[in-house]
C-alpha cells in the first residue's frame, strides 16, 4: 500500500473510533442516571481499576499498557462530564505537583479547584464544595507530609484511592546560579535535595512556602530570587531551568491520597488505613502490631503525631493491605481496639502498583 492509502485507512479508522466512543459515551449517560436516582459517588475506584486492567488484559499491542492506560483515563474523565462534573481540590497553584498528579489521575474533563493548603482540601470535601481532593501523603526519600497527616486526625473525610508519581525537582529562575540569593520551597522538598543545596550553595536563604507552584509564583517576582519546582511551574510562570533533577535520591515518589467522603468498594487488592492513639505506657504500641502479626497482616505503612489535646499523647497513622470488610481485617480492628484510646478507620482503597 502506499503512504497516501495507509493514511486513508487510518482516516478510516478514526471514524470508526469516533463511533465506537460515542456510542461508548451514550452508555455512560444511562449509567449516570442509574447513579443519580439511587445517589451513587460518579466516581468509582473499584470501577476504575477493574476496568483498566481488562483493558491491560486484552490489549495484544504494539501499543504498550501504559498508552492504552493513559487514554482510557481521559475517556473516564470525558465519562465524569457527562454523568456529572466532577471538582477536585488540590494544593495549588497550577503547576504543583499535586496539580499534575490530579491531571494524570483524572484527566482534561474535570473541575479542580486550587487551594491556598492542604487543610483547606479536607475543608471543602467536609463540606461538601469539592467532589474529591488530593494530597501528598509520603516521599520515598523524605517521609511523611505533616500537614496531611494533622489534617487526617482533625477531619472526617475518607480516603478512597492513593497514587505513585515520580518526582523530579528542578531549580528554577530567571537570575544565573551564581546570583541566587534566597530559594523557596515545601520543607518536604528541601529536605529531598538537603545534600544538593548544601554542595552548591553557600549562602542562599531557603525560605519555605505552602507550595512548589507558590515558590515558582514568588521566584519569577523577585529578580535573585529561585525556587525548586516542577517543569509544569517553570513553564507556567515563565522561569528558566537552571539546574534540572537536583533530588538527592534518583528513584523520589511521592504517593498521595485521594480524598472523599466515602471509601471505595473492595477489589482484592487493596489497602486500609487507620488512625488510632494509645494509652502513655510501656509496649501500648506493641501490642497493637502485635495483632496484626497475630492475624498475618502486611504494614505498608505507619507514622506518629503528638497529639494537641494532651501533653505526651501520640496519634499512629497506619495502613495495611487487605479491605476493612475482609473477616480477618475486621477480626484484627476489633481486637486492636482492645489497646487503643481511640481508632478509626479512615478508609479503604485499591491499592496502587503503577507509577502514573
Amino acid at each position: 500500500m502506499s503512504l497516501d492509502d495507509l493514511r486513508n485507512r487510518i482516516d478510516e479508522i478514526d471514524h470508526q473510533l469516533v463511533e465506537l466512543l460515542n456510542e461508548r459515551a451514550r452508555v455512560v449517560v444511562e449509567v449516570g442516571k442509574l447513579k443519580n436516582r439511587s445517589d451513587s459517588p460518579i466516581y468509582a475506584p473499584d470501577r476504575e481499576k477493574q476496568v483498566l486492567e481488562k483493558i491491560k488484559k486484552s490489549n495484544q499491542g504494539p501499543l504498550p499498557d501504559r498508552t492504552l492506560v493513559a487514554i482510557w483515563r481521559e475517556m473516564m474523565s470525558g465519562s465524569f462530564l457527562l454523568e456529572k462534573p466532577l471538582r477536585i481540590a488540590y494544593l495549588g497553584p497550577g503547576g504543583s505537583f499535586s496539580h499534575t498528579a490530579a491531571m494524570l489521575k483524572f484527566g482534561q474533563s474535570v473541575d479542580y479547584e486550587s487551594l491556598a493548603d492542604i487543610r483547606s482540601i479536607f475543608d471543602e470535601i467536609s463540606k461538601g464544595h469539592c467532589d474529591l481532593g488530593i494530597v501528598p501523603i509520603e516521599n520515598s526519600s523524605g517521609g511523611g507530609v505533616i500537614e496531611t497527616l494533622d489534617a487526617l486526625i482533625e477531619t472526617d473525610v475518607k480516603i478512597c484511592a492513593e497514587v505513585l508519581m515520580a518526582i523530579h525537582h528542578n531549580l528554577l529562575a530567571n537570575c544565573p546560579l551564581e546570583e541566587v540569593d534566597k530559594v523557596y520551597s515545601k520543607p518536604e522538598v528541601f529536605a529531598q535535595c538537603r545534600n544538593w543545596l548544601s554542595a552548591t550553595f553557600k549562602e542562599a536563604k531557603t525560605i519555605p512556602v505552602a507550595s512548589t507552584a507558590k515558590a515558582a509564583q514568588m521566584a519569577a517576582a523577585e529578580p535573585r530570587a529561585a525556587a525548586i519546582g516542577s517543569k509544569a511551574a517553570a513553564e507556567l510562570y515563565g522561569l528558566k531551568m537552571i539546574c534540572e533533577n537536583i533530588e538527592d535520591i534518583a528513584n523520589n515518589i511521592t504517593r498521595f491520597l485521594v480524598l472523599s467522603r466515602e471509601d471505595a468498594r473492595p477489589t482484592k487488592e487493596d489497602k486500609t488505613a487507620i488512625l488510632f492513639s494509645t494509652a502513655h505506657k510501656a509496649g501500648a504500641l506493641a501490642d497493637v502490631l502485635a495483632v496484626f502479626k497475630k492475624y498475618c497482616i502486611n504494614l505498608t505503612n505507619i507514622e506518629s503525631r503528638p497529639g494537641k489535646k494532651r501533653e505526651w499523647e501520640y496519634y499512629f497513622f497506619m495502613d495495611f493491605l487487605g479491605h476493612r470488610t475482609e473477616e480477618r481485617v475486621q477480626i484484627a480492628l476489633e481486637e486492636s481496639r482492645q489497646h487503643c484510646l481511640q481508632l478509626s478507620i479512615l478508609g479503604s482503597f485499591p491499592r496502587a502498583t503503577e507509577l502514573l
